[in-house]
């Protein structure tokens, strides 16, 4: 007789939809990650694709460094703000996390020099200031919501820790120059009376975004993270491992998409299906257990690629339980 998977759409407690997502208008940072290869990309862009229709405008980023939005639209993104094809209001942009500090505008070579020196003292602080000016620049563009498609689970804890890092830094900073406040005197005195003042404008001005990207990552009506695997055992490890460092930065996450769950057709008597049914039930049924009271959302293993805007679409109206995976979907 023909294994059965459970019918996994129907979960006890909380929808087992993206919906709560679209309907929080509040909602402005969605981050989306997970294990390598579980489908995160398609995620992403899916959820993006619902947002649109609710909001006025929605930007996608990917962080991974092997980028692959341009894949998934077929449509060639950059570091700049990117329309997509086929939609009003829906942009994207592939970026480094880490690209250098363009400090030249406001900076002498000296006052340059000495912020990368004193950066240098402080383990990480150089990525996080990276990063402090990527959402600088990434919260001026004034975008409804914008949605990360991450890189896999270290890459994106490490982005993640950036903030906190970067507070930790400023306060070392300050630290230094109250302590070395003669030296700090004298390296005025040989650059300029501007010189400092410019250093410490820009030092504020970051410290002042990156208490405000804090905050927001903090507050869950703003930000929330979206947790992306697959039911086998090596990815629902790392998601626990996720929402555990998640939990410790104090970032929302209440969602999980469980990817590639087969749906075997009635009687099937194909062995190898059967047997993977079976060893997926084991770990939908951990993930139940575990994520009562996140919103599980079980998506099919589909017969093609994600690929292009009516596939996405498609996609997307599972994710938010506006389509039902059919029952024969193998």
């Amino acid at each position: 007789m023909a294994s059965e998977q459970k019918d996994y759409a129907v979960v006890d407690g909380l929808e087992p939809s993206l919906k709560n997502l679209i309907d929080n208008q509040g909602l402005k940072w969605v981050f989306v990650g997970g294990k390598g290869g579980v489908g995160k990309t398609t995620t992403s862009c899916s959820l993006a694709v619902q947002l649109a229709k609710a909001r006025q405008s929605v930007l996608i980023i990917s962080t991974d460094p092997a980028h692959n939005l341009s894949d998934a639209f077929g449509q060639k993104f950059g570091k700049t703000a990117t329309a997509i094809n086929g939609f009003s209001n829906l942009y994207a942009m592939e970026i480094d996390p880490t690209i250098e500090i363009e400090t030249g505008d406001v900076l002498d070579s000296q006052s340059q020099g000495l912020i990368a020196e004193l950066a240098s003292s402080i383990p990480g602080i150089d990525e996080a200031m990276s990063f402090a000016e990527l959402m600088k620049q990434v919260q001026s563009m004034n975008y409804s919501v914008i949605v990360f498609d991450t890189a896999p689970t270290g890459h994106t804890l490490r982005l993640l820790s950036f903030p906190t890092v970067l507070q930790k830094g400023f306060e070392k900073l300050l630290q230094l120059k109250q302590k070395f406040s003669g030296l700090f005197q004298q390296m005025t005195t040989m650059m300029g009376p501007s010189s400092e003042e410019k250093m410490m404008n820009r030092l504020e001005q970051l410290r002042d975004t990156v208490d405000l990207i804090a905050n927001q990552f903090k507050d869950p009506d703003a930000t929330t993270f979206v947790c992306v695997c697959i039911p086998e055992f090596l990815s629902l490890f790392e998601t626990e491992r996720l929402v555990q460092e998640l939990t410790k930065f104090e970032i929302d996450t209440h969602n999980i998409v469980v990817n590639q769950v087969l749906f075997p057709e009635p009687d099937s008597q194909c062995k190898k299906c059967n047997a993977r049914v079976r060893m997926q039930s084991k770990y939908l049924d951990q993930i139940k257990d575990l994520y009562e009271d996140f919103h599980v959302v079980c998506m099919p293993l589909l017969d093609e690629e994600v690929r292009g805007k009516s596939a996405l679409e498609h996609f997307s109206n599972l994710l938010v339980g506006k389509e039902r995976p059919d029952s024969n979907t193998c």
